[in-house]
């Protein structure tokens, strides 16, 4: 691979870039670094000591002291929010490194005037935790998060004893039965075929050219009582109305339907 490639940014339609453009604008949150994220302080503090293979009993506060610092600086310049605890270690750290720095009277000098002690007890615990819940992590989840239930129940034999029910009962429950049937049954209502109107109008045109019908003409036999009927109501609407006349020669003679004034075709 030559120089020229190594020193290529893009690639954009086969043109090799080298430089980016000067019309090219890159918003500030463009590009975001993701960092480990800690929880809290101490854990910060242990992942430095983890990743430098230290003595956790024997910090060299200084060094620590340093990282500890960039990696403040590198999530403020992240615009990452920095908990109140960092910074208070950060101002512990400080405190430590200063005391170290001073002279220790002769007299005082032991294990108990190591400024380290805090510090060393609370990552020690604060170890002891995170490998804990380390390995509680590494569990199956079925048994920690979720737990299978087994039940059995044992076989219950139920004997169903019948009712003891009257012949008499059973027939009125039947009644009732059909009598709500008769209550749902449907039936269709039909439009009548017959009609007043029109059948008025057959009277009339029967009784033109003709002196009189006789009134069983005017209806047929297919037609049934519906027929006797309407026809009936027409001739004494008609009537009414003083267009005809209705004659019997005799009781009980057949009834004749004569136009009052004669109807011409």
């Amino acid at each position: 691979m030559d120089s020229e490639q190594l020193s290529t940014l893009a690639k954009v339609d086969g043109e090799l870039w080298q430089a980016f453009p000067e019309d090219l604008y890159i918003p500030p949150d463009a590009l975001e670094v993701i960092v480990d994220i800690f929880e809290g302080p101490l854990d910060l503090l242990l992942y430095l000591i983890r990743k430098q293979n230290l003595d956790i009993l024997n910090i060299p506060v200084a060094k620590i002291s340093r990282q500890y610092m960039v990696y403040i600086e590198l999530m403020e310049g992240l615009h990452l929010e920095l908990a109140g605890e960092y910074l208070l270690m950060a101002a512990f750290l400080a405190e430590i490194k200063s005391r170290m720095l001073l002279p220790k009277p002769t007299e005082s000098e032991g294990e108990d005037d190591d400024p380290r002690a805090t510090l060393i007890a609370r990552l020690r615990e604060y170890e002891r935790i995170k490998k804990a819940s380390e390995e509680l992590e590494k569990l199956p989840r079925q048994e920690r998060d979720i737990f299978p239930s087994q039940v059995t129940t044992p076989e219950i034999k139920v004997k169903r004893q019948h009712p003891d029910i009257e012949l008499t009962e059973i027939l009125l429950a039947f009644k009732a039965v059909l009598n709500r049937a008769e209550q749902l049954t449907e039936h269709q209502i039909t439009k009548e075929t017959l009609s007043l109107k029109d059948r008025m109008s057959f009277i009339l045109q029967s009784l033109k050219n003709t002196e009189y019908v006789i009134f069983a003409s005017l209806f047929t036999f297919k037609e049934g009582r519906a027929g006797v009927v309407i026809c009936f109501l027409a001739i004494l609407e008609l009537s009414k109305e003083g267009v005809i006349e209705i004659l019997q020669s005799e009781p009980f003679a057949e009834l004749r339907v004569k136009g009052v004034i004669p109807l011409v075709a």
